[in-house]
């Protein structure tokens, strides 16, 4: 009974967490940040301002050129690509007064119009004998905290690299802060030691928080991989303790398929250790394999399939639903797709012995999670639409991933609990 109530109680925490960083409507919110530099003003308003002469100072801004004729409008060209692999352009209107201005975005070649719409930026600066004050204000509309904390960090980011760019005439891309491959590893240990109390803070505990770690890397992995092979010149993997992992793509989607396909790799690369895995169980004891526990493999092999086997629920905020949403594009088709997989994880742990009440408490949480709704970020022009034979791959690719970790789940519970 107290281990069931560890796992609602991480189950409701998580829950908690993915409302308020992804859906939670917090309305307009302003991010600001203050920074004073032992400068000239007019070399950092030069720097700060799009209509100043450096305004492409900072390393991820290609080009910043005045449109002749059209009054305060800057056009920007960005490092960051867009869904062909073109460098990302926006144009920026401009309201500026004596060492202050307000902008906001009213063309972007990646995004949709409606996600800058309540989007406004304000910068001044102000002298204080030979130092320059720096205040950066960002206001936007925001459903989850993620977004919001994510401005915030790139706005220090930003500042730190400006300090630079005014010390030594170069920006560069700073390796380090949050996304530090050192940082992320810190961030995986911390959270294996949070989720250790989940699990008893026994041996075995630490055991089940530290497999779960790993699972969590491998799928987060799968993710990048396909990222990868649809041509993403740079991933990168952010660990979020107690949520997991998030894998980070270098550019939009281009492809309804592409979109698909990244999100099942998650589960997808796992399901190709669960043979592997097995194997090592049957293998225990004999030979070379001699250390390997078949308990601990038993276990692993529960904590692989049933991690991925909720992400493939349908969903709007899990890998599943993400796949579904790109497979079936009419209302109906999507309802049936989605029906047709909650049986077919139904099934698994009414096989693995699951009372029908925690069957029906887990289709409640879970339809809790769908009022989240899809979110997201809207592109500009349309994903190209996946052909007949792609709809097909990706729907025997799903329900494969469904199969392959519903095996290892019912294959692992059969032996640990018999």
């Amino acid at each position: 009974m107290a281990a069931h109530l560890s796992v609602i109680v991480l189950l409701v925490v998580n829950m908690g967490f993915v409302w308020l960083l992804m859906a939670a409507p917090i309305g307009l919110r302003t991010v600001r940040v203050r920074a004073t530099f032992r400068a000239g003003a007019e070399s950092v308003w030069s720097a700060v301002s799009p209509l100043g002469a450096s305004a492409d100072w900072h390393h991820s801004v290609l080009t910043s050129r005045v449109l002749p004729g059209a009054g305060n409008r800057v056009e920007q060209t960005y490092t960051h690509l867009d869904r062909h692999g073109r460098p990302i352009v926006r144009t920026l209107d401009i309201t500026a007064a004596a060492h202050t201005y307000e902008a906001r975005v009213i063309d972007d070649s990646a995004l949709d119009a409606s996600f800058w719409r309540d989007f406004r930026e304000r910068r001044r600066i102000s002298e204080d004998g030979d130092m320059v004050h720096l205040t950066i204000e960002q206001t936007d509309r925001y459903r989850g905290f993620a977004f919001l904390i994510f401005r915030f960090f790139a706005l220090r980011r930003e500042v730190k690299a400006l300090h630079q760019w005014l010390e030594t005439g170069q920006s560069k891309p700073l390796r380090v802060g949050f996304e530090h491959p050192l940082v992320q590893s810190a961030l995986a240990l911390l959270s294996t030691l949070l989720l250790w109390p989940f699990f008893g803070l026994t041996l075995d505990g630490l055991m089940l928080s530290a497999l779960l770690t790993l699972v969590i890397v491998l799928h987060e992995l799968g993710h990048m991989a396909a990222y990868r092979a649809f041509g993403h010149k740079t991933v990168r993997m952010i660990f979020v303790p107690l949520l997991g992992g998030i894998a980070i793509g270098g550019r939009p989607y281009n492809s309804l398929f592409e979109v698909a396909t990244c999100a099942l790799m998650g589960a997808g690369l796992s399901a190709f250790f669960i043979p592997i895995v097995i194997a090592l169980h049957e293998a225990g004891g004999a030979g070379v394999l001699a250390f390997v526990s078949k308990h601990a493999v038993l276990v692993f092999l529960l904590i692989l399939g049933a991690f991925n086997l909720l992400n493939l629920l349908p969903m709007s905020r899990f890998d599943g639903g993400q796949v579904l949403r790109q497979i079936f594009r009419s209302r109906a088709s999507l309802t049936t797709g989605s029906f047709f997989l909650t049986l077919v994880i139904l099934a698994v742990g009414w096989r693995i012995g699951l009372s029908s009440q925690a069957l029906l408490a887990g289709l409640a949480v879970f339809a809790l999670l769908s009022l989240m709704g899809q979110g997201g970020v809207k592109p500009r022009h349309r994903l190209d639409e996946m052909t007949g034979r792609q709809r097909i791959v990706s729907s025997l690719g799903l329900y494969s991933a469904v199969a392959l970790h519903g095996y290892a789940i019912i294959y692992a519970t059969d032996r640990l609990f018999s």
